[in-house]
């Protein structure tokens, strides 16, 4: 969310829309197991279909848009807290036009977004691919002509989230932009993210750093 932050200060956001393609590691170890192990039953001939217990239903080649439980409004807990943890983390309104979809796929790590947004002003492509090039934290992976975008295989591992198949929206014209992002969610989305905020913490002053006292 942070590269949406982060183009919405250039240009305004009006409308935001992602669609989360969330990894078996978003359940934890239990989920990596379920799907490893699952995978194996199948390509084994062991079982035609793999057991689920972690997971709603089997994940092996498969897909299921239902993560966590489901809301009385149709959504599932996880999609709600998407909507309310962008509107927090970008100071937007409560009555901010947000919504998502969250689907877990079987990948061990890493999760990706497909995201579409309305923007006040006209959206220069060129640029906002230029911004998101300087953009701390953010690697720009956006060269089609080669087969080169951002995937759950790539991000794997990496402090840094990748950004790509920026294109201009069909649906909103000059002022709108399309985009891919993928990350791995146990370093950016969590341990990195800590030591990042501690350190700006202490940058200004927040918290006051202690040294090691040894015995």
């Amino acid at each position: 969310m942070k590269i949406d932050f982060f183009i919405g200060a250039i240009v305004g956001i009006l409308f935001w829309r992602p669609q989360t393609y969330q990894a078996a590691s978003g359940a934890g170890q239990p989920g990596m197991d379920e799907l490893k192990e699952g995978t194996r039953a199948v390509l084994s001939g062991e079982r035609e279909v793999a057991e689920n217990k972690i997971f709603a239903h089997p994940l092996p080649f498969n897909v299921i848009p239902h993560i966590d439980k489901f809301q009385e409004n149709g959504y599932t807990k996880e999609e709600m807290k998407v909507t309310w943890e962008t509107r927090k983390i970008c100071s937007l309104p409560d009555d901010f036009p947000l919504s998502c979809t969250a689907v877990r796929i079987p990948t061990y790590r890493a999760h990706s977004e497909s995201i579409v947004i309305e923007t006040e002003l006209p959206v220069d492509v060129d640029a906002a691919r230029q911004a998101l090039e300087e953009a701390p934290g953010v690697k720009l992976v956006d060269d089609t002509a080669n087969d080169k975008y951002p995937m759950p295989l790539t991000a794997t591992g990496q402090e840094d989230v990748e950004v790509g198949r920026l294109r201009k929206s069909l649906v909103f014209g000059d002022y709108g932009l399309e985009f891919f992002v993928s990350g791995d969610q146990l370093l950016r989305g969590a341990a990195l993210n800590a030591v990042l905020v501690a350190e700006a913490m202490i940058e200004n002053e927040s918290i006051v750093a202690k040294g090691i006292v040894n015995a």
